[in-house]
C-alpha cells in the first residue's frame, strides 16, 4: 500500500492539538472519532443539548462537549475549528477565533486537501445530486473504485487511510461547503446558477462567489460548464481574469462545435473537438425530462474528461438502465389511471421549472413550502405553460399564486380561462384533493419550488410523507 504523505504529515500535526468541532451531525461524528483516535484534544460544540447514542459514546471516550444556545461563546483558544456546513463562517465568534490564530476548516475541506487520488466535484443550484450519482455510476461501470460523498453518500474524511491513488472521489458540493474552500477538485462541474439559499447567504453575490470556489483553486484541472446558463458562461471570464490554471469543456441541450457532451436532434453526442461520437438516443434513456438529459451530459463530459472516450460504453450502459434518484421526479404509482410523481427535491423555483418540462401534457402540480427569501416571479409563466391545476400549501403559497396571477395579467388571459388555484393547509389535504379531481390519464406531481422547513425536517422527510400518502390511495 502506497503511503499518503499528506495524510501522515497531518496526523503528526494534529496530535495533541486543540480541535473544536462545531456541529455533532452525520458528517462530523466520524471526523470526531477519527481525530480523537489520532490524539487530538477534541471539544464538540452544538446548540442541541440532546446527545445521540454515538455522541454519548464519544463523551465516554474523553471528548469534551459544550452544548446549548451559547455554545459558540466558548469558541476560543483552538488550533483547529471544524465547521459544520450549516454554521455560517462569518459568525462573529468564528471570526474572532480565527483572529486569535485558529485554522478554520471542515470535514470536506480536509478530505480535498488530504486525498491521495483524483477528485471530481459537482455544484450548481439544480441537478447536483443526479449529476453526482450519474458520475459515480459511470465511473463504477467503467471499472473504477469510487468514493461517493459530500452532500450525498457517506462522510469520507475518516476513510482516507483506505483510499488508493488509482481510486476516484466524487463529491456533491453545496455553497455552504464551498464558502471557505481553498483547494478545488481536479475536475469540477457547475450545473447552473440561480438565486438560492438567500436565507443563509448575505447576498446573491456571496452565493455566486461560493460556487466559484469549486474551480478557482484548480492546478492544471478541468472545469465543465453549462453552455446554456448565463451565469456559468460568465465564470469563463473569471477564469481568465483571475488566472485560473484549468482547461474547460461544456455540456448543452443544444448542438455545439465546442469540446464536450451535447444533445442534438434526439440524441446525446460527445464532441472531441475533432469528431462527434453518439452516446445514446433519447428514446432509450430511462430518466424522465430534459433537465435529466442535461444532467447526463454534464456527468458524461466529466467522466470522458477523466477516463477518455473508452468510457462511453459504460455511460451508455448506465443511462439505459438507471431509473433515477429518490425524490427527484420519482415515479410512485398509478391509481385509477392517474400517475403520481414525487419531486420533493424541487426546493427552488428553478428546480421546479426544470421538472415541469418533463411531461408533454399539462399536469396537476402540488407546490409551496418554506420561504428562503428568493424571488418567485420567474415561476408564473412556466406554471401557466405546463400546469392544468395548481394546489398550494405553506409559507410560499401566496408568492407562487401572485407570480401566476401576474403572468396571467401580462399575457392578457381572460378571466374565464384563469388557472384554478387551490390553497390548502397540509400535504395530506393536497393529496386527497388531487385524488378527487384527477381524471384517468392525468399526472400529479409534487414539486414544491420551496424548502420544507416550515412543515418537515428536510425534503426527504417531505418526500417520504408524500409517498406514503399516495401509496395509501386506492
Amino acid at each position: 500500500m502506497i503511503t499518503n504523505d499528506l495524510l501522515e504529515n497531518f496526523k503528526k500535526a494534529v496530535k495533541n492539538k486543540k480541535v473544536g468541532v462545531i456541529g455533532i451531525g452525520i458528517s462530523n461524528i466520524p471526523a470526531i472519532k477519527y481525530l480523537h483516535n489520532l490524539g487530538a484534544r477534541i471539544t464538540a460544540l452544538d446548540r442541541n443539548e440532546t446527545l445521540s447514542d454515538e455522541a454519548k459514546e464519544l463523551k465516554e471516550s474523553g471528548v469534551q462537549f459544550i452544548l446549548g444556545d451559547k455554545y459558540l461563546d466558548s469558541l476560543c483558544d483552538f488550533d483547529y475549528i471544524l465547521r459544520s456546513p450549516g454554521v455560517k463562517p462569518f459568525t462573529p465568534q468564528i471570526e474572532e477565533a480565527i483572529k486569535k490564530g485558529a485554522k478554520l476548516t471542515s470535514e470536506i475541506e480536509l478530505l480535498i486537501e488530504l486525498a491521495p487520488c483524483k477528485i471530481i466535484g459537482i455544484t450548481g443550484s439544480d441537478g447536483k445530486t443526479t449529476t453526482t450519482t450519474l458520475t459515480a455510476k459511470f465511473l463504477e461501470q467503467a471499472g473504477f473504485k469510487v468514493w461517493l460523498g459530500g452532500n450525498i453518500g457517506t462522510p469520507l474524511f475518516n476513510k482516507l487511510d483506505e483510499m488508493q491513488p488509482e481510486d476516484v472521489i466524487v463529491l456533491e458540493l453545496s455553497s455552504f461547503q464551498l464558502m471557505t474552500l481553498t483547494k478545488s477538485p481536479n475536475i469540477s462541474i457547475v450545473t447552473n446558477i440561480s438565486p438560492n439559499h438567500l436565507d443563509y447567504h448575505r447576498s446573491y453575490d456571496e452565493y455566486i462567489e461560493a460556487k466559484e470556489n469549486i474551480f478557482l483553486y484548480q492546478q492544471e484541472g478541468k472545469v465543465i460548464f453549462n453552455k446554456d446558463d448565463n451565469m456559468t458562461n460568465k465564470f469563463l471570464n473569471d477564469i481568465t481574469s483571475k488566472d485560473v490554471s484549468c482547461d474547460t469543456s461544456f455540456f448543452s441541450l443544444l448542438p455545439s462545435d465546442q469540446k464536450g457532451v451535447f444533445y442534438d436532434n434526439g440524441a446525446i453526442y460527445y464532441n472531441s473537438g475533432l469528431d462527434k461520437t453518439l452516446i445514446e438516443h433519447k428514446d432509450n434513456i430511462r430518466l424522465v425530462g430534459m433537465h435529466n438529459i442535461a444532467n447526463i451530459c454534464a456527468a458524461a463530459s466529466a467522466v470522458i474528461s477523466f477516463a477518455g472516450s473508452q468510457s462511453i460504453d459504460a455511460i451508455k450502459n448506465v443511462i439505459t438502465t438507471f431509473d433515477g434518484v429518490k425524490h427527484r421526479m420519482q415515479y410512485i404509482k398509478t391509481v385509477n389511471g392517474v400517475t403520481w410523481y414525487n419531486d420533493s427535491i424541487g426546493t427552488s423555483p428553478s428546480r421546479t421549472m426544470a421538472g415541469l418540462k418533463s411531461f408533454e401534457e399539462k399536469i396537476i402540480l402540488i407546490a409551496g413550502g418554506y420561504d428562503k427569501n428568493i424571488p418567485y416571479d420567474v415561476l408564473g409563466k412556466p406554471i401557466l405553460d405546463n400546469v392544468k391545476e395548481l394546489v398550494l400549501l405553506g409559507k410560499t403559497a401566496p408568492k407562487i399564486e401572485e407570480a401566476v396571477r401576474n403572468a396571467e395579467k401580462e399575457l392578457n388571459i381572460p378571466s374565464n380561462e384563469l388557472l384554478n388555484i387551490t390553497t390548502l393547509n397540509s400535504l395530506e389535504e393536497c393529496v386527497n384533493y388531487c385524488h378527487q379531481i384527477a381524471k384517468h390519464g392525468d399526472i400529479v406531481v409534487m414539486s414544491p419550488a420551496s424548502a420544507s422547513f416550515d412543515m418537515y425536517k428536510n425534503f426527504e422527510q417531505r418526500g417520504d410523507h408524500f409517498i406514503s400518502l399516495v401509496n395509501g390511495l386506492n
